[in-house]
């Protein structure tokens, strides 16, 4: 699932559309439930998440109850949430690795928690 899937996906299941807040960073994303932010998507070094690379990878970060973040961290493809609480976001690379079932339904949780 890339960011254009996701852009798509929330259009049209929550007629939600990404913002752009921030002048010094264009591609980052904020999805927002009322005032209430339910989704971060932006694009960042691999070894901001602790990957041997320093190529640009997109990543979203996710609101999630704190009783499964410690189990998603454990997959493939789930980090530390990046730049966000730890306890409440996790981080999904957006690379193949997490199938789109999976990101979808992360993000359905997240609109929800904001709810």
């Amino acid at each position: 699932m890339n960011r254009n899937e996701i852009y798509k996906y929330v259009k049209e299941k929550y007629n939600t559309n990404p913002e752009f807040l921030w002048l010094k960073y264009p591609k980052y994303a904020v999805l927002r439930n009322n005032k209430k932010w339910y989704g971060v998507i932006m694009n960042i070094p691999k070894n901001k998440l602790g990957l041997s690379s320093n190529l640009e990878v997109d990543i979203i970060n996710v609101k999630c109850p704190p009783e499964i973040i410690g189990n998603l961290r454990l997959n493939e493809g789930y980090f530390k949430a990046y730049h966000m609480n730890k306890e409440h976001w996790v981080t999904i690379i957006l690379d193949g690795t997490v199938s789109m079932k999976e990101i979808k339904n992360l993000i359905d949780i997240s609109y929800e928690l904001t709810m």
